[in-house]
This record gives C-alpha cells, structure tokens and sequence, in this order.
C-alpha cells in the first residue's frame, strides 16, 4: 500500500491521539471530513492502522518488579526456539519477548510480582524440558522511556 502525507500524517495523530475526532482529525491535516474518514477506513482494512487502545500505567493497577533475562539456549534448532517460544507465550508474566542475534537467543522481560516470584519462575523454567544453556538477570531499577507511538517517515517529504 502506498502512503501520502496525508495517510502518515493521520497515522501520526492518530499513534498520539486515538481518540481525536474526525472533524478534529480533518482539520489537523487540512482536509473535508469524509475524505480524511475513507482514509482512516482505507488504513484500516489495509491493515496498517491495527487498531485502538488506551495506554494503561501497569503501576496504577498492581506494583510489578520489571526483570528483564538475557535467555541462551543449548541447542539452535526449530524445535528449541519453538518449545521456548510456545513457554514464553503461555507464561503470564512474560510482558515482552524478542529473539535477537549476536550470541544471545533472546531478551525477555518480565513483570514477577516480586524478585523471588521471578526467581521461582525461572527456577521452574532450568528444571523444566526448555533447553536454557544460560540466563542473565538484569533488575529495572528505573523507567527511562517507555514505548510511544511508531516513528514515521515525515509527511513533509512525500508528494500528494
């Protein structure tokens, strides 16, 4: 799908603001209603705009001890990074999980109710079939930055 400025500057408001109005959203990028609207739609059934969410404070909810583990697994085959990824993916506290390159399998992060609720989690997890060479623990001591919206070619630089 090609993308205009008008198209990647509603994906810009839209990443910040999802709950802006189509008038508002029009106006933002100088536009009449309905054709910023199909555009919206036409995003939607292309599948780029995936949908819409509230950022949610995970600390106004429940304190969570943020762990992020360095994971590095025995064996490199299929069936070792499956296993580990089907684990992973039904473990609750696993918030995020991304395979990387450069001598390590995998970064993990983890939000355990406590440090010894994650220790436990990992030790359930070296006694387990999973195939985990070696581990490195990394404790969150403070949030930097948190994700925010995609970034975006600029508008600015695309023809309508």
């Amino acid at each position: 799908m090609k993308l205009d400025r008008y198209d990647l500057k509603i994906l810009e408001i839209l990443s910040r603001d999802g709950r802006i109005t189509k008038s508002r959203l029009a106006e933002a990028i100088s536009l009449s209603v309905s054709p910023c609207w199909e555009r919206v739609k036409r995003l939607e059934k292309a599948g780029v705009i995936e949908g819409y969410s509230a950022r949610i404070d995970p600390d106004a909810i429940v304190k969570r001890t943020p762990v992020w583990v360095q994971i590095e697994l025995k064996q490199h085959n299929a069936e070792s990074f499956a296993r580990f990824e089907r684990m992973v993916s039904d473990t609750d506290a696993v918030a995020e999980c991304v395979a990387v390159g450069g001598g390590v399998d995998y970064l993990v992060k983890i939000a355990a109710d406590s440090i010894d609720a994650y220790q436990r989690l990992i030790d359930a997890w070296l006694v387990s079939d999973l195939g985990i060479e070696r581990y490195f623990t990394y404790i969150v001591t403070k949030t930097v930055k948190r994700e925010g919206p995609p970034a975006l070619p600029d508008p600015d630089g695309f023809s309508v």
